[in-house]
C-alpha cells in the first residue's frame, strides 16, 4: 500500500485528506485520456483499440510518448485481474503491426513523427488502485519496459498518480534517420557515438551530470534514444545532447524561458528552434562551472516534472 500522505492546511488547521483506490470507471480512464500528456507525457492515439479478429482483444489506451516511443496503457479494474500478462499479449501485437500503428500516428499526429517511431523502446504502462507483491515481482522477471503506476483520489478534484516500479528493456540505441525540413533523409550520429568519440574532460563532466541527476531522487530513470539520453520520472525533465567536437553538453528542461533572466552562451529559449529533445530551454555546459549553475535549473524542472 501506499504510504503518501496529504494534507490540507487552513491557517492553523490541518485536516489528513484520506485518499480512495475505487474500482477505475470508464469514467476515469476517459479523463486520464483527455488529459494524457499532462497526466504522462503521452500523445493519444486511440481508446479501447481493436487488435483484430485474431488476437480478439481491445488496448484500453494507445499513444506515442515525447520520445517517439509507442506507448500501450492498460487499467487493472480488479485485483485479481492480470493486466500485465495483457500488456505483454498487447506488445507482441504491437511488433506485428508496427505498419497499422505507424499509419495511426500519421493519421492522428504527423508523417514525421510516424517515420520517427522509436521501435527500440515501447512502453506498457499498467495503472491500478493498488498492485500485490506479485505484479511488482513479475515484472523485474521480464526485459521489457513497464511501469506501474498507483493512483489515489482525494476527494472530487485531487488525482495522485504515483510511480511504483518501473523496468527497462536493454536498447541498442541503433542509428535512425532523422527528418528535417528537407526532402532528403540525413543519417546521423547517435548520442552514443558522440559520446564514446568525446575526450576524457567531456566525459567526465557528462557522468558529472547524470550523477546529479540519477541521485536527485529513486524515481529517476534513464533513456538511451539516438540523439539525446531522456532522464524522466513518469515525464521527461531533461535531455542530454552530447556535442564531441564542439565539446559540450546541450541539457533541454522543461522550464519556461519567459520566467527566467537568460544568459547568452549558456541558456536559450528554443520554443521555436527545432532540436532532438523536449523541453523549451537549452542550456549549454562546458565545464563545471556550467555545470553548478545548471544544477538547479534541472532541480527545477525535476520538481515540476
Amino acid at each position: 500500500m501506499s504510504d503518501i500522505k496529504l494534507f490540507q492546511i487552513k491557517g492553523q488547521q490541518v485536516t489528513e485528506l484520506t485518499g480512495s483506490a475505487a474500482k477505475i470507471e470508464k469514467s476515469l480512464q476517459s479523463q486520464i485520456e483527455a488529459n494524457l500528456e499532462t497526466y504522462l507525457g503521452v500523445r493519444f492515439l486511440a481508446t479501447e483499440y481493436s487488435t483484430g479478429i485474431n488476437h480478439g482483444g481491445r488496448i484500453d489506451t494507445l499513444g506515442i510518448d515525447e520520445n517517439g516511443s509507442p506507448v500501450i496503457i492498460e487499467y487493472k479494474r480488479a485485483m485479481n485481474e492480470n493486466v500485465i500478462n495483457q500488456g505483454l499479449f498487447y506488445l507482441d501485437w504491437l511488433f506485428d503491426h508496427k505498419a497499422e500503428f505507424e499509419l495511426l500516428v500519421l493519421k492522428n499526429i504527423s508523417k514525421e513523427d510516424s517515420e520517427n517511431i522509436d521501435w527500440n523502446n515501447p512502453r506498457l504502462l499498467c495503472i491500478a488502485g493498488d498492485f500485490t507483491k506479485y505484479d511488482e515481482h513479475a515484472v523485474k522477471q521480464m526485459n521489457r519496459n513497464i511501469e506501474l503506476i498507483r493512483y489515489r483520489k482525494f476527494g472530487d478534484d485531487l488525482l495522485l498518480l504515483e510511480l511504483v516500479n518501473v523496468v527497462e528493456a536493454k536498447s541498442n540505441g541503433s542509428k535512425q534517420s532523422f527528418s528535417g525540413s528537407s526532402q532528403t533523409k540525413q543519417e546521423y550520429k547517435t548520442v552514443s557515438d558522440h559520446l564514446e568519440s568525446a575526450n576524457q574532460e567531456l566525459t567526465d563532466l557528462y557522468h558529472a551530470l547524470r550523477d546529479y541527476m540519477m541521485n536527485l531522487g529513486d524515481d529517476v530513470q534513464e533513456k538511451t534514444l539516438k540523439y539525446y539520453f531522456a532522464y524522466k520520472r513518469i515525464k521527461n525533465f531533461a535531455c542530454v545532447e552530447v556535442y564531441a567536437q564542439s565539446n559540450k553538453l546541450q541539457v533541454y528542461v522543461k522550464l519556461n524561458p519567459d520566467e527566467m533572466q537568460l544568459e547568452e552562451g549558456f541558456t536559450r529559449d528554443v520554443r521555436n528552434i527545432g532540436h532532438f529533445g523536449t523541453g523549451d530551454l537549452e542550456i549549454t555546459i562546458r565545464n563545471k562551472e556550467d555545470l553548478e549553475k545548471a544544477e538547479p535549473l534541472i532541480l527545477r524542472s525535476y520538481e515540476q516534472g
